[in-house]
């Protein structure tokens, strides 16, 4: 069976793009979300996208075979915020297992689908972890600098969590993702080391933080360079960057990293920065360009899409990268 550590030395991969733009073509209601399992449920669930794994799972199926079909290899199960703590925000921390585990037998199913009738294209299947909506390095309250709304140790027994359920789904690679306080991803992959260790297994881990501005850093301030040195003790598949900044204003950030790592690096950035009302209008064809001077600065061996990309970005890019040969491994003695 190929693995994707064979195939990214092949070529350049292609990640699929944004989930949350497909799924506000379906324009969900309320009782959408709700199903009809939790249609007498006490809190309100409409935007718990994670949820629609189960309550809409063909929507879920449909999103993973349409950036197949646009060409991607890898797409990302629909588990962004797949912890008991961004789930505390719907009182489904008990669901948190369940959630993971169907998100990732959904996305391996349609890969299983492509890689069946292409089987010299083999897909594969990320497991997203996202950041939570709690930061373990600042303060929430400007007038107590000190406090934090979360410890390290809450962090990391809500991954490992969530790192079994997507691994028992059958997840090929696991996604640490839009990281924006290094301390966070921290507890992420000390929670993918234990259950590595625990079940004796060898899962490949992608590594992908958030520039935030114009500044350069993340957001709890560390630079291109010091996130990289905070996570490279760990054997990692991939270091990247998504979200914040489209691919234009990624690409300086982008080559730092390159000329900075001995892993495979990845991009998966926004089409283009919102607009006044929040909304991405970079074409497929404008992100393309962008993208293809990755390409030409031999920056890149995984690229996708975040916030404000489809099928069509997604379409784009894998055309464009055909032309390319993926980025070499520097290796230093």
């Amino acid at each position: 069976m190929a693995s994707i550590k064979d195939e990214i030395q092949k070529r350049i991969l292609v990640l699929d793009g944004a989930m949350g733009t497909m799924l506000q073509q379906y324009n969900f209601s309320e009782a959408d979300f709700r199903g009809e399992r939790f249609k007498a449920y006490p809190s309100s669930l409409k935007g718990n996208n994670d949820l629609l794994s189960l309550t809409q799972p063909s929507a879920i199926a449909d999103i993973h075979r349409k950036y197949f079909e646009a060409g991607a290899d890898i797409v990302e199960t629909n588990t962004f915020s797949g912890t008991t703590i961004a789930m505390a925000d719907y009182n489904m921390e008990d669901l948190v297992y369940e959630l993971n585990y169907e998100s990732a037998k959904i996305a391996k199913q349609v890969a299983q689908e492509f890689t069946n009738k292409e089987p010299n294209k083999p897909r594969f299947v990320a497991g997203s972890i996202g950041p939570t909506n709690r930061t373990a390095s600042l303060s929430p309250d400007v007038n107590r600098p000190e406090y934090r709304a979360i410890t390290f140790e809450a962090l990391r027994k809500a991954y490992k969590q969530q790192v079994e359920a997507l691994i028992d789904g059958g997840v090929d690679v696991l996604l640490v993702e839009t990281i924006f306080d290094t301390l966070n991803a921290k507890a992420a992959l000390f929670a993918i080391e234990e259950v590595k260790e625990e079940r004796d297994l060898n899962i490949p881990i992608m590594i992908s933080g958030t520039i935030t501005d114009a500044s350069g850093r993340t957001l709890s301030g560390q630079t291109v360079e010091a996130f990289l040195t905070s996570i490279s003790h760990i054997e990692l598949l991939s270091v990247g960057f998504n979200c914040a900044l489209g691919a234009q204003q990624l690409q300086p950030y982008l080559k730092r990293l390159a000329h900075e790592t001995k892993f495979y690096t990845s991009a998966h950035p926004n089409a283009g920065l919102p607009n006044a009302f929040g909304e991405y209008d970079e074409s497929p064809k404008e992100m393309q360009g962008y993208i293809e001077a990755y390409l030409k600065d031999d920056l890149i061996n995984i690229i996708g899409g975040c916030c404000g990309t489809s099928p069509e970005h997604i379409k784009a890019i894998a055309e464009v990268v055909k032309k390319y040969k993926p980025r070499q491994l520097v290796v230093s003695y």
